[in-house]
Order: structure tokens, then sequence, then C-alpha cells
């Protein structure tokens, strides 16, 4: 179990792209879900930041560059950028099919 952990963080480290939720800083993971864009949007208004929550392995990452993933706040994306820790440098952003 430790060495696919293991596998999954380096997976996800450095230039890539992946497919996530961009929820609130409040919720993380639990709003990573279809229907969740008033809440976010209202954790938004009320001080939270935005994030992104892996579909991989639900792992929240904080977004340096807010106004950059505004307009997706609770929608299903696929992003490209590059990883650093637990931050997620976005270099562009596309909605993603919804998750059935």
């Amino acid at each position: 179990m430790t060495i696919s952990l293991v596998v999954s963080a380096l997976a996800f480290a450095g230039d890539g792209s992946w497919t996530g939720y961009i929820t609130d800083s409040k919720c993380g993971a639990k709003a990573a879900h279809e229907g969740a864009e008033e809440c976010t949007a209202k954790c938004v208004k009320e001080g939270a930041k935005l994030v992104f929550v892996n579909d991989a392995d639900k792992k929240v990452y904080a977004i340096p560059d807010q106004d950059k993933v505004a307009a997706h706040a609770g929608h299903h994306v696929a992003v490209k950028g590059s990883v650093e820790g637990d931050t997620l440098t976005v270099a562009s952003i596309d909605m993603a099919p919804a998750k059935k």
C-alpha cells in the first residue's frame, strides 16, 4: 500500500494535467461534487480561498492565482499547470465532463 501512495504522489508532482473540482478552502474535498457552486461561492464571499481537489486521490491543492480560477468556482475542470508541494500553479483551465 505504501508503494501505491508514493506512486500516486509522484504522479501529481511537477508539470501535468489533472481533472477535479474548484472548491473552497473551508469545505475542500466535501464540496467536490456537482451542485456545489452556490456553497463554494458563499464560502469564498465569506473569506475562504478557492482550491483544486484532484479526482484521483481527493487531495486538496492551494491555488495562488485566484483570479485565474474564479469563473470556475464549484465546477468540474481539467487543469494544466505545475505542482510544488500542496500548491497548484494553473497554466490553463477548462470545463471537464460532469462525473457520473
